[in-house]
């Protein structure tokens, strides 16, 4: 079956699907964008998604290409076109088509829309969080404002490039002070001895994860014990546990940082539990 792309009010085939040339995407990186879990038929926190498309929107000061409850709309048709029922949907918005300038187009246009979904296994992710994922330190190398979804990524591609060649599965970003603040496409937590879970204040130096937020709710519900702040990478190498959490992952245990063995080498009873857990903390819609 063909895949099916959303471009600008039409529904294509993914393989024909095209953006202009001097679409302000292309030209600058000007553009936002949200990815959205889909399990079993359901759209994963879709209103926690959108509401921080609005907010990285607001922040650009970029205008909805259309309506919310239009979005959402197309958000369901290209999951629904595409037949998904496990796997990721993609919503990028970008400041429009005009000729390349560095300042803001005029106001009549458009914004772009492009909405995109594929399957994933959700099978083979439970085979690689049962073994534990690497990651490999990276010094951080972005724009202050990373709390803001943009599609300007040439810094995170650089980091988990790293991580790859190094052995790793994903990056982990450290300030300046040596402490570490999330990874190029997740963020990042640790299990202490004592067994708190620690993660970096969402202020912004990282993004507000939607899956983090769910995290935290269970960890809530849980009664687990939890301290938001920073951390640095020898404690992490310390840790009793380590894990990432994104949409694209979940809740991923990490068993080796910069080659060094967390805890035992195997995923911890926390992240293994959290993730056990995690779609009864979630609001699912119908896609």
């Amino acid at each position: 079956m063909s895949r099916i792309a959303y471009v600008n009010g039409q529904y294509v085939r993914h393989a024909d699907a095209a953006v202009h040339v001097e679409d302000r995407g292309y030209q600058f990186a000007d553009g936002v964008y949200e990815v959205c879990e889909v399990w079993q038929g359901k759209i994963v926190d879709m209103p926690r998604h959108l509401d921080r498309l609005n907010r990285s929107l607001n922040e650009l000061q970029i205008d909805w290409p259309m309506a919310r409850s239009a979005v959402e709309f197309v958000i369901r048709q290209v999951i629904r076109r595409n037949r998904v029922v496990n796997g990721l949907v993609y919503i990028q918005v970008t400041r429009g088509v005009a000729k390349r300038d560095h300042f803001f187009p005029a106001e009549d246009v458009a914004p772009s829309i492009v909405v995109t979904a594929k399957p994933t296994s959700p099978a083979a992710s439970q085979v690689q969080a049962d073994k534990g994922i690497a990651v490999v330190s990276y010094p951080e190398n972005r724009w202050p404002r990373v709390d803001i979804k943009t599609i300007a990524l040439l810094p995170n591609v650089l980091a988990k490039q790293h991580a790859k060649e190094n052995g790793g599965k994903e990056a982990w970003y450290t300030d300046a002070d040596g402490n570490v603040t999330e990874g190029g496409s997740t963020n990042a937590w640790i299990v202490t001895k004592e067994g708190a879970l620690v993660t970096r204040p969402a202020d912004n130096g990282i993004l507000r994860g939607i899956t983090r937020a769910v995290v935290l709710d269970l960890v809530q519900k849980e009664g687990l014990t939890f301290d938001e702040r920073p951390f640095s990478l020898d404690e992490a190498f310390e840790a009793k546990e380590a894990f990432v959490t994104a949409a694209s992952t979940l809740v991923m245990p990490v068993t080796r940082i910069d080659g060094k063995i967390i805890g035992n080498g195997h995923p911890g009873s926390v992240a293994t539990r959290l993730r056990e857990l995690f779609h009864t903390a979630t609001d699912l819609q119908t896609a």
